[in-house]
C-alpha cells in the first residue's frame, strides 16, 4: 500500500540534505552551485508537498510552476511566488555557460545571491515539514 506520508517525508529528507550540501558550498564560495542546489532544494521540498496531497506523481522543474499547482490546496506556497520565480532563474545558468551571455557560471554569481537562494530554500523547506508534522505519522 503507498504511503504519501513516507513518500513526502522521503522528498524532504532529499531537499534537507541538498540544502545541507548547499550551506557547505556558501562557506567555501561555491555560489553558482548553491544557488542551483537552493533551487533543487525548494523543488523537492514542493514535490513533497505534493506528495502529501496525494499525488502519485510530481513532475516538472520549475518551483514557480509546482507551487501555483498546488496553491490552491496549500494556500501559503502562494506567499513563496517571489522566492520561487528568484529560485527558478538558476536552474540552468548556474550550471552551464550556453546558460549566460558570456563568462563562467561559476564567476557570475555572488555571495549574496547564495546566501538569499538558500534563505529562500529554507521558507519552502520549513512549509513542507510543518505540513508533513501536521499530517501526523
Amino acid at each position: 500500500m503507498w504511503d504519501r506520508r513516507a513518500e513526502a517525508d522521503r522528498w524532504l529528507k532529499q531537499a534537507e540534505n541538498d540544502l545541507d550540501f548547499a550551506r557547505l558550498g556558501l562557506r567555501e564560495g561555491f555560489y553558482a552551485q548553491v544557488c542551483f542546489l537552493s533551487q533543487q532544494s525548494a523543488e523537492k521540498a514542493v514535490k513533497a508537498i505534493g506528495y502529501l496531497l496525494g499525488e502519485r506523481t510530481v513532475y516538472g522543474h520549475s518551483v514557480a510552476v509546482l507551487a501555483d499547482g498546488f496553491a490552491e490546496r496549500v494556500p501559503d506556497l502562494a506567499s513563496l511566488r517571489d522566492d520561487a520565480g528568484i529560485l527558478d532563474q538558476y536552474y540552468i545558468p548556474t550550471r552551464y555557460p550556453n546558460g549566460l551571455p558570456g563568462g563562467f557560471p561559476f564567476m557570475a554569481f555572488s555571495e549574496e545571491q547564495a546566501t538569499n537562494a538558500v534563505a529562500a530554500a529554507e521558507r519552502f523547506l520549513r512549509l513542507a515539514g510543518e505540513r508533513i508534522d501536521a499530517a501526523g505519522g
